[in-house]
């Protein structure tokens, strides 16, 4: 009998992480000799409806992984077993590395269409190679960066908690997840492999399960507060409003217990929040803090808070975890330049920017950005601050260039400061960020068309 698979992919296996094609294409430039250096650009055509930017995320990470990406003797193994590749070929796989270079926006950095979030510099059968993990990494990341994000923005400096693993895409999603959720500001998590892969701070507090294993309520809360300092009750298994009364019972009759805080998960949220916040003044316990959770997603947040809900934290599952709103982006990893020479599609709708480029983002004397101009990469602006910066340099990571992730965050509450009020918007609707192509980029292109 066969040990089961892992559940999740391995180190091992990441190389076979691909789509046939990216195989067969590879094989076929081995075949025919080509062996340039190719240049493919990671970007995406339109912002989804929903929203008026995206939060890259993600591009520095795949950089690190693909550096180390080899075909162990097992993935050589079986890829054996499929037909239309060759034993040649596959010796060449078994000696495969990265040996290029990669260009990337920090991490955190707002991005726009058409901007590349990444850029590869390598022979085209290594490039190539990369296309299906790549997209992979970065649009799961960026995606869930840019909704979690938007529910920061919402929540108006309160804590955000995550508490979405339960309905993601997959253990992987919920893992690598937490790493968005650190970079756009949360403030913890409920996914303990979660938070201690990415170092964002644990949160939980109970489910209604452990107050319906008790036969009153009081004694649940009771029991939990003496184990747990500090600890916050799930106050809304019978009623949310006698659950509260309950809480103030407690602490009446024991008041060296320490409650930080009540949790609201059904009903009215503004209504009960205000109800709750009466009673709790009442009896003196206004340093007791309410949490609201129960389908939240950043509409519902701001509502809230625009209607004075006297609520001072959120815990969001589901709308965040699965991005419900706009769970995809068109991103694409398409081949600009090989041997020298700029590449364009012309396929309806699907028009690429030719040529390595950078973007350069400019700001007025206050420090607010007004503006992006994408340019060749090797052609000077007469302005702004160039984003796109090596990662990975023949193949090697570059230390410092990659550490910057750590700094995502900060990152993002910088550029949340500096972004113009109409992209701060929750609503849906298009940006009116300016983004334009340099003269030599814009002459590139009338070559090309």
């Amino acid at each position: 009998m066969k040990a089961p698979r892992p559940l999740t992919v391995t180190e091992d296996e990441l190389a076979l992480l691909t789509d046939l094609y990216q195989l067969t294409m590879t094989q076929a430039y081995w075949r025919e000799g080509m062996d340039d250096t190719a240049t493919f650009s990671l970007f995406f055509r339109r912002l989804p409806a929903e929203r008026r930017f995206m939060l890259a995320c993600g591009q520095q990470h795949a950089a690190e992984r693909v550096s180390r990406l080899r075909f162990t003797d097992e993935a050589l193994g079986r890829l054996a077993e499929v037909d239309v590749l060759e034993s040649g070929f596959l010796d060449w796989l078994a000696d495969w590395r990265f040996e290029g270079d990669i260009w990337a926006l920090p991490e955190g950095t707002p991005v726009f269409a058409n901007e590349p979030l990444l850029e590869v510099d390598a022979p085209i059968a290594q490039a190539q190679l990369l296309e299906s993990l790549i997209l992979n990494l970065v649009q799961l990341e960026t995606v869930l960066a840019s909704k979690a994000v938007r529910i920061v923005m919402a929540a108006r400096d309160r804590p955000v908690v995550d508490f979405g693993m339960r309905r993601m895409h997959g253990v992987d999603a919920a893992v690598r997840g937490v790493r968005a959720y650190r970079t756009a500001g949360l403030a913890g998590t409920s996914n303990v492999l979660g938070g201690l892969r990415h170092d964002l701070a644990l949160n939980g507090t109970m489910a209604h399960s452990y107050v319906l294993a008790h036969d009153r309520e009081r004694e649940a809360f009771r029991a939990f507060a003496r184990q747990y300092p500090s600890t916050t009750l799930l106050v809304d298994t019978h009623d949310t409003l006698e659950g509260v009364r309950q809480v103030i019972a407690l602490l009446r009759d024991e008041p060296e217990l320490d409650v930080a805080a009540i949790r609201l998960d059904s009903g009215d949220l503004g209504e009960l929040a205000r109800g709750a916040r009466a009673l709790l003044d009442e009896a003196g316990h206004d340093d007791i803090k309410i949490v609201a959770s129960s389908g939240l997603d950043e509409y519902a947040i701001d509502a809230l808070l625009a209607d004075g809900a006297p609520i001072d934290g959120f815990g969001v599952g589901t709308q965040m975890g699965v991005a419900a709103d706009a769970p995809v982006i068109d991103l694409s990893y398409k081949l600009v330049e090989y041997a020298g020479t700029p590449r364009v599609k012309h396929s309806q709708g699907k028009v690429n920017l030719p040529g390595r480029k950078q973007v350069y983002r400019c700001c007025d004397a206050a420090g607010r950005f007004t503006g992006d101009i994408i340019a060749g990469r090797d052609e000077a602006a007469e302005q702004g601050r160039p984003l796109l910066a090596p990662c990975v340099v023949q193949g090697q990571p570059v230390p410092e260039a990659l550490a910057q992730a750590e700094a995502a965050r900060e990152r993002v509450t910088e550029a949340l400061g500096r972004l113009p009020a109409s992209l701060r918007r929750l609503s849906p609707g298009e940006s009116d960020y300016p983004v334009s192509l340099s003269p030599g980029l814009e002459r590139e292109v009338e070559r090309s068309s």
